[in-house]
């Protein structure tokens, strides 16, 4: 039986997955669970908590390991994580992913962002950040994210038996999806040897940030306003949902553009702006002038309405949505 390197005061080393729907985090937890319990004699449980079950939406997968000596009687969130697996880097915008961390605590993020960078991001004050393009790999290998996020977990959590790991995902894909063994076991090793990190000692004299609830509501009894009113609801113009996007994002190319309204017919989430101006003879015609990307998921609908290629779909790229956002005009709106 192995040593775990770490363990709280109740005997558990314990994982937290930060995702979003779509990017098998749920599926992952479950995987690396099984590893642990199976593979090499711990006790362990994995469990998720979601909202709404839908692409895009925020979930966090749960991990404890503990030696056969220790009773597992624990199954609330995990609030003092060792290890987290940001698999959106964008969450951090809504999210504090690293909420509860120690200063000794690894953080793995899905990005191509270097570990500097992300320290910035995150305000990370001390702990290890390691890095890997999941998404990038993930397409390349034609695979899903959760694979190569999970390759690297593995590399950080060296207790944990990588092959162990390959038999897991021979024995979850093989019977229903024997063509996805190949390349998920391919997207796993390259996870597994991609990753990058480096550690930062906290400075002399600070202190990790105090644990705040992820379910902490934004408007209470001491922040709420004069007369209940709520000034953000989740579904307004306010809504940011570029969190939901899994990598992948369309580019539109005026040049191309015929102004048939295909793609804002398919998108659902409005994202595309229009404006009323004088065609060529002079008579009042709608015009398309972008993609307020506040409001896109990356659900691609739009490039496959497309008919003359003036969509396409491209690997998203830091900062491309704040450059190109074509934004919505509402009067109403505080912020938009």
């Amino acid at each position: 039986m192995v040593t775990l390197p770490k363990l709280n005061d109740l005997g558990f080393f314990e994982i937290r997955l930060e995702s979003i729907g779509g990017l098998g985090a749920n599926l992952a937890g479950k995987m690396l669970a099984e590893a642990g319990v199976v593979g090499v004699g711990l006790n362990g449980v994995s469990f998720s908590s979601y909202g709404s079950e839908k692409k895009g939406s925020a979930v966090k997968a749960h991990i404890r390991f503990c030696d056969m000596d220790t009773k597992i009687r624990d199954t609330s969130p995990v609030e003092r994580p060792h290890v987290v697996g940001v698999f959106h880097e964008s969450l951090s915008k809504t999210v504090n992913v690293i909420s509860g961390i120690y200063e000794d605590s690894t953080v793995l993020v899905n990005s191509t962002k270097t570990p500097d960078e992300l320290k910035e991001k995150m305000k990370l004050r001390g702990g290890t950040i390691a890095v890997i393009d999941a998404i990038g790999i993930s397409l390349e290998e034609k695979n899903r994210v959760n694979m190569a996020m999970l390759g690297a977990l593995f590399r950080l959590c060296d207790f944990l038996d990588p092959d162990v790991m390959r038999g897991v995902i021979r024995k979850s894909l093989e019977k229903k999806y024997p063509q996805a063994v190949a390349p998920a076991l391919r997207t796993f090793d390259r996870g597994y040897n991609e990753v990058k990190f480096q550690t930062y000692a906290l400075p002399e004299g600070e202190t990790m940030p105090d644990f705040v609830r992820f379910d902490t509501p934004v408007l209470g009894y001491e922040t709420q306003t004069i007369g209940g009113v709520i000034s953000n609801p989740g579904n307004s113009i306010l809504k940011d949902l570029s969190i939901s996007r899994a990598g992948m994002m369309p580019h539109f190319h005026e040049d191309k553009c015929i102004h048939c309204a295909s793609c804002d017919n398919a998108c659902p989430d409005f994202c595309f702006v229009w404006d009323e101006l004088p065609d060529k003879k002079g008579r009042p015609q709608m015009f398309l002038q972008g993609i307020d990307y506040q409001y896109c998921k990356g659900c691609l609908k739009c490039v496959q309405a497309c008919p003359t290629e003036a969509l396409t779909d491209e690997r998203e790229e830091d900062g491309y949505a704040d450059i190109h956002r074509m934004p919505h005009r509402f009067n109403l709106a505080i912020n938009s």
